[in-house]
């Protein structure tokens, strides 16, 4: 029996290979396929007694991500290899130094490069994960193939997922929606992003995502009939003018649907463009500009477009290589559709992006977006002093960021993200110049350092030699080139300040017959509260310690046995006053349970998403304030569950009769006489119901209201959104998360 079936095995795994040799973007040569065949061979033999957790043979697993990167990332032969032998290394006796033999130094570089990074000792303090994503990102500096195939195999990772646990999902989901997902956007790689991002949503929302799903499913024979409409329309104009073309018509990701639902505060039904059409046309380089604009006019022709929402990346395209002409019609019934378009090299650059960009861009002399960007990246990983949290943090945000386009006063065009300042833009043109900046202009006009550009700005940059960075610069800047030169600079100068500090603090200890030594600095950090004695030694360089407050440690020192009593007792008292705290909180919030074992644990509900009761949530331990509450739908959850999963706890509630919490609730309305006092009514009638706060305002026949409530779980609170729905003139009443 386990015979037929290890046959069978072998006839996949046969079936697959010549499937993944079908499939390639780029044209096989005999020596690609034999390098192919060859890598193949080694994985096979490399992994033939391993399984994962579903129980199917392991080497289904490379192959997979072979398969994405020869289809959908479209690298070549060497790439094919290093995907099909990336965890060889790991799971095996196999060597690098042995890859480089059968192969080749390449082939090793990349299965190097794609070797899991080995865990270092845990620390609380600082995040593992985005610690592990820095150097992750440090093999962009040997090769940005390391990059795109570890990209295929957290891809195929995420569509095999469902056998894991549930935490391990949602810590795997939560890390691929926070720095996965951006990375394939920044390479260009719109499919494996919106891929991504859906899986990363059916891990980390579930209800959320199997609702959208099933809503697409049943609206799918309208929408089909609807694009229908729209292309029979377009398609009779098009062949007239002889334009050589294929429309596609596709929904919109279940992720973007999602972001568009939180965005405007609307539901499933309320969101209108939930799909576009891609008018895809053949064209040589040359004319591509002309029929991209021909197409435009023929579409604006039948259906009129919102000019705020033409999106023009052909003539100046994204920094990712990202070219299309993007136009936001008025289809049909009323609804909003976006149409794109694009020719079949810029559908190429869309899908595969590095892969694609590369094929078009031989004998290019012009430095590619990509490349720009990778070299800004270089420079980011190579200077960067600052903790791998706030890294990771400065990092994603320059990957997803929208773009903007500025120019220089000689009239060139740079790319900048949005947001960007005006000090940001110095610091792009030559980090020495952003350092020496002391004021800049914008359109002519002398503006603050922290000023916001827009598109179509032109900005100019005053420097002085004598001018030096500020730590208020840091709120000047967005973007991570700008943060990181600044930080590098105000690092050397706090060095060289707490140089002097030291000296300085020496002798003003001898004139207080104390001699310096590692007990005594650890001892003044403590007496100062500080962190480190490189904060001690700066604080005394800069002159904010004064000679009276080392006298008072001085004093403090020479009467350590008396300290030493008082310590005791004040100690004893803070325990005696902390059990009493502890008794309270645990008669009064004992219906949030913690762990596998539902432990009972003091905690604090994050102010930032204000859970109460039956709603999804889980526990993230601090540092200094022990365990924090937050929604599983918390602005703050995706990056907490990504960097720090080892502090995230289940938890959920069990009982929710005896503590009362508040919620806040966005009303919108027709203005209406006698409103204000329907709606109070309806809140005070509803049973355990205490309004905090209330705040109502009318304007031009619109209803704007914020309540405050104090309720008892949410199941009472959607009652009372239902009773306040039916309130006539009331449109939309949802809960808000911040205060």
């Amino acid at each position: 029996m386990v015979e037929i079936d290890i046959e069978k095995e072998n006839k996949a795994i046969a079936k697959e290979y010549k499937e993944l040799l079908r499939i390639s973007y780029q044209t096989l040569s005999a020596d690609d396929k034999k390098l192919i065949r060859k890598a193949f061979d080694v994985a096979v033999d490399a992994h033939q007694d391993q399984r994962r957790k579903s129980g199917e043979a392991y080497i289904f697993h490379p192959i997979a991500v072979a398969k994405i990167v020869a289809s959908e990332i479209g690298l070549g032969a060497t790439g094919i290899a290093a995907a099909l032998m990336h965890d060889v290394v790991e799971d095996t006796e196999i060597t690098v130094a042995d890859i480089e033999r059968m192969f080749n130094p390449k082939v090793a570089q990349l299965v190097e490069g794609l070797t899991k990074i080995s865990q270092v000792q845990k620390d609380l303090n600082v995040s593992m994960q985005a610690e592990n994503f820095r150097k992750m990102l440090l093999t962009l500096n040997d090769d940005v193939r390391v990059i795109l195939i570890k990209l295929a195999d957290r891809l195929h990772n995420m569509q095999t997922m469902e056998s894991m646990p549930e935490h391990k999902q949602v810590k795997i989901a939560s890390e691929t929606l926070y720095i996965y997902a951006p990375l394939a956007h920044r390479l260009g790689l719109y499919n494996i992003k919106s891929k991504l991002e859906d899986l990363g949503l059916k891990y980390t929302e579930p209800a959320v995502y199997n609702d959208i799903v099933s809503k697409i499913k049943e609206t799918k024979e309208e929408q089909d009939a609807y694009i229908k409409d729209i292309s029979d329309v377009l398609q009779k104009s098009l062949d007239e003018e002889g334009v050589d073309y294929v429309i596609k018509g596709r929904p919109k990701s279940i992720y973007s649907i999602r972001r568009k639902m939180k965005a405007q505060n609307v539901s499933f039904d309320e969101v209108y463009d939930k799909f576009a059409l891609r008018i895809v046309y053949k064209s040589n380089q040359h004319d591509e500009k002309f029929i991209a604009w021909k197409i435009y006019s023929i579409v604006t022709d039948h259906y009129r477009p919102s000019p705020s929402r033409l999106r023009d990346w052909i003539s100046s395209p994204k920094s990712t290589g990202y070219e299309a002409l993007h136009i936001t019609v008025m289809g049909p019934k009323g609804r909003w559709v976006e149409i794109q378009v694009r020719s079949e090299r810029m559908d190429e650059i869309a899908e595969k992006g590095y892969a694609a960009h590369y094929k078009y861009k031989q004998g290019a002399t012009e430095e590619s977006g990509l490349d720009v960007w990778l070299n800004l990246l270089k420079e980011a990983l190579e200077n960067s002093e600052t903790n791998a949290v706030d890294f990771v943090e400065d990092f994603k945000m320059n990957l997803y960021a929208k773009e903007i386009f500025v120019f220089t006063p000689k009239g060139e065009i740079k790319s900048l993200p949005k947001g960007a300042t005006s000090l940001d833009f110095a610091f792009s043109i030559h980090s020495e110049i952003g350092i020496k900046t002391r004021g800049t202009r914008v359109n002519g006009k002398l503006v603050p350092l922290n000023t916001e550009l827009k598109s179509g700005d032109q900005i100019e940059i005053i420097t002085s030699p004598n001018q030096k960075p500020t730590a208020h610069w840091l709120d000047f800047v967005t973007t991570s080139r700008a943060k990181n030169k600044i930080r590098n600079v105000l690092n050397e100068n706090t060095k060289k300040i707490a140089e002097e500090g030291k000296e300085l603090l020496t002798r003003k200890l001898k004139h207080l017959k104390i001699t310096i030594n590692e007990q005594v600095i650890n001892e003044l950090v403590n007496f100062f509260r500080l962190k480190t004695s490189l904060d001690l030694f700066y604080r005394v360089g800069i002159g904010t310690i004064e000679n009276q407050q080392l006298k008072d440690y001085a004093a403090q020192k020479s009467n350590t046995l008396m300290n030493f009593f008082k310590s005791k007792i004040s100690r004893k008292a803070q325990t005696a006053d902390e059990d009493i705290h502890r008794q309270v909180i645990s008669s009064n919030y004992d219906m949030l349970v913690f762990g596998i074992d539902q432990d009972k644990l003091d905690y604090k509900l994050s102010t930032c998403c204000n859970p109460i009761p039956g709603d999804e949530v889980f526990g993230f331990v601090t540092i200094n304030e022990g365990i924090k509450v937050h929604k599983k739908d918390c602005p703050n959850a995706i990056s907490l569950q990504s960097n720090y999963a080892y502090r995230i706890i289940m938890a959920r509630w069990i009982d929710s009769s005896q503590q009362e919490f508040k919620a806040i609730l966005h009303i919108t309305g027709m203005d209406s006489m006698g409103l204000t006092n329907e709606l109070t009514k309806v809140i005070s009638n509803n049973m355990h119901v205490n309004i905090q706060s209330i705040s109502l305002s009318g304007e031009a026949g619109i209803f704007n209201g914020q309540v405050t409530v104090i309720v008892q779980n949410n199941i009472i609170l959607k009652k009372l959104i239902d009773n306040i729905k039916k309130i006539d003139g009331i449109e939309k009443v949802t809960r808000v998360n911040k205060n």
